[in-house]
């Protein structure tokens, strides 16, 4: 486990914008659709010009829609399988864009945005399912898997193991490595850090219980293919676990490590202190966002080497 210092000045600012804009977003007793549209609105509003050269371009992948972003300036050894966050109920690739544009520049790979089907509308394993589909559809689009690399933040970080999960249980090749952003692997949100701080700069551990039951609809919450804390983890890639220490999901990325090694599958963690769930969003914004980035970048080459 790696320790990063303290934040930075810009990051104080920043942290503002989190408690002020976009935690209401998230935690709010609005309509999902109304909660959805207020996201893309800020995300918007708050976007600075994406990297030069970047291109995007809509596709589908086995049938769930997808952005492909690339940056045809740097070269592209590697694919990305990118999955959002929001527990399962908000995000899209229109709020992912900026930063995939900079996870594209940073990780010199072509970034798939996959826009999977949402909670409440549409629960487990309704998610689960498309992750599946938009790897494999990378696999029959003749993409070699030692090439690929699935990654994702929050909810997403959950998707990427239920992707890999699934993936190792069906006898698909496996992809290079995983990468997590602050990942919800306990649907319960049972963590002692959930317990201890209650709620965070952005999340809500009561909100998120309710999130997760949306997504469960009477499924159990250590399902493992919903709540991978859970799961038999035997056998899977490289795992890069990123979180800050002053999240409520702190708890879940340490046991998620614990769980990984245990296993006997390689895991290596992260923690960065006194930011806020998934700031590596912020990329091109945050230095703290750039240096997280810059370390997943030289975590990937030291797996290709």
């Amino acid at each position: 486990m790696n320790t990063f210092a303290r934040p930075s000045l810009r990051s104080h600012l920043l942290r503002l914008a989190v408690r002020w804009l976009i935690a209401p977003t998230v935690n709010g007793d609005a309509p999902v659709a109304r909660r959805r549209q207020r996201l893309e609105r800020i995300a918007r509003l708050s976007r600075l010009p994406l990297p030069p050269c970047t291109r995007i371009e809509s596709t589908t992948l086995r049938g769930v829609p997808a952005d492909w972003v690339r940056n045809p300036r740097v070269g592209h050894p590697r694919t990305v399988l990118y999955f959002h966050g929001g527990a399962y109920a908000l995000g899209s690739p229109q709020v992912y864009r900026e930063f995939a544009a900079h996870l594209a520049r940073a990780w010199q790979a072509a970034v798939a945005l996959v826009d999977y089907r949402l909670a409440p509308e549409h629960p487990y394993p309704a998610a689960a399912k498309d992750a599946l589909n938009a790897y494999q559809a990378l696999l029959e689009q003749g993409i070699p898997a030692q090439t690929i690399v699935i990654a994702g933040d929050s909810a997403g970080g959950g998707l990427t193991l239920a992707c890999a999960l699934q993936a190792r249980d069906g006898g698909l090749p496996l992809p290079a490595a995983l990468v997590l952003f602050s990942p919800w692997v306990d649907l319960a949100v049972g963590g002692e850090s959930a317990r201890r701080m209650g709620r965070d700069d952005m999340l809500d551990a009561q909100r998120l219980r309710a999130a997760g039951a949306d997504y469960l609809a009477g499924a159990p919450a250590d399902t493992p293919l919903a709540s991978p804390l859970f799961a038999d983890l035997r056998g899977l890639p490289r795992t890069l676990t990123v979180v800050t220490d002053h999240e409520i999901l702190y708890d879940d990325a340490v046991r998620l490590h614990d769980a990984l090694i245990k296993s006997g599958s390689p895991s290596e963690l992260r923690v960065y202190q006194g930011l806020w769930h998934v700031w590596p969003l912020f990329a091109g914004k945050l230095p703290e966002a750039d240096a997280a980035l810059a370390d997943a970048a030289a975590f990937l080459a030291r797996g290709a080497a």
